[in-house]
């Protein structure tokens, strides 16, 4: 059982960290606010979320793991409503999205 233990969390840990590292990419890479905005709350929301499984896992059943859990419980809840109050904010403000061009409909000839 230990094994297979160690083998999930290493697992979550990785994947998490790709996660991180993905959404550390699209952060760079996006056009807009809105767009990196999501990028971060992929950041803030999975790939913590699966670092701090795999560090519960790691940790076994102790006191470490309720307070890891307490963090991931105040990510789950925090994150996305911080996210949210930004960008109603960034709308409030004025920033409008990045939209794609119109397409103009086909001459009828």
């Amino acid at each position: 059982m230990p094994a297979l233990l160690s083998t999930l969390s290493w697992f979550s840990l990785v994947l998490g960290g790709l996660f991180c590292i993905i959404g550390a990419i699209g952060l760079l890479r996006m056009p807009d606010f809105y767009t990196r905005m999501h990028a971060a709350s992929v950041i803030e929301t999975l790939g913590a979320g699966l670092i701090l499984f795999g560090l519960m896992l790691q940790a076994g059943f102790t006191l470490v793991s309720v307070k890891l859990l307490m963090l991931g419980v105040l990510i789950l809840f925090v994150s996305p409503t911080a996210t949210h109050a930004l960008a109603r904010a960034a709308m409030v403000r004025g920033l409008k999205p990045l939209l794609a061009p119109e397409e103009k409909p086909p001459s009828k000839h």
